[in-house]
């Protein structure tokens, strides 16, 4: 994964769509796919996943946060 510089909340701004793209892009269609089989199963694990790409998302921002603060 690339190492990227916010500065701003402007490049925030400009992170958070791309990377929202990206989940959406992988997890989003995953989701929409098990609903559309409509297999609870297979929806509560494509659920969990989008959940987990968005919360992986978020923790890698606090972790760059914190480097920032050390």
């Amino acid at each position: 994964m690339d190492t990227i510089s916010i500065d701003n909340r402007g490049d925030f701004g400009l992170w958070a769509i791309e990377r929202a793209k990206a989940i959406i892009a992988v997890e989003g269609s995953s989701l929409a796919v098990a609903a559309r089989d409509s297999n609870e199963d297979t929806i509560r694990e494509a659920a969990n996943a989008l959940g987990a790409a968005i919360t992986e998302a978020l923790m890698e921002v606090y972790d760059g946060l914190l480097a920032d603060e050390e």
